[in-house]
């Protein structure tokens, strides 16, 4: 089904280029609604658990600082601060403080390893389900269309 039809719209959209980026809009708030669901019952949020999966697959045991992830999340700072922040509460990573005392270290902790344990086969199954819609050749391309689109902006 197109977006016109999805959105009831009476007109077509503008452009191709418009309906594209449209596309791209209403499927990222669907993926974004769809994974609230999904992390809801573990006491997460979707960005939480990219984070927390950051630091066990980049920060290989030793953790990263939030300069870096900031940059892998590709958010400011502040922003990286307070999910941090709201972590910690929650016992899942812990700040360290790294030899150079203008930054923290972030680790996940033993609970956040363990959270995500519990996690990691449910979202597996999950990323197969939704993503299962399409074939190996058409992720291929949605990856690189992605990063084309990445290079432009």
């Amino acid at each position: 089904m197109g977006l016109k039809d999805e959105l009831h719209l009476n007109k077509p959209l503008a452009s191709v280029e418009h309906e594209a980026l449209m596309n791209l809009y209403y499927t990222a708030a669907r993926l974004k609604k769809r994974a609230g669901e999904f992390f809801g019952p573990w006491g997460l949020t979707d960005v939480q658990f990219h984070l927390m999966m950051l630091l066990r697959h980049q920060g290989a045991g030793e953790g990263l600082s939030q300069a870096r992830l900031s940059e892998l999340m590709q958010v400011n700072r502040p922003n990286v601060t307070g999910l941090v922040d709201r972590l910690e509460r929650q016992g899942l990573v812990r700040r360290t403080a790294a030899d150079d005392r203008r930054y923290n270290i972030i680790q996940l902790t033993d609970k956040g390893d363990q959270l995500l344990d519990k996690t990691d086969a449910a979202y597996g199954h999950e990323m197969r389900q939704v993503m299962g819609a399409l074939s190996k050749s058409e992720l291929a391309a949605l990856i690189q269309a992605c990063g084309k689109l990445r290079q432009n902006l």
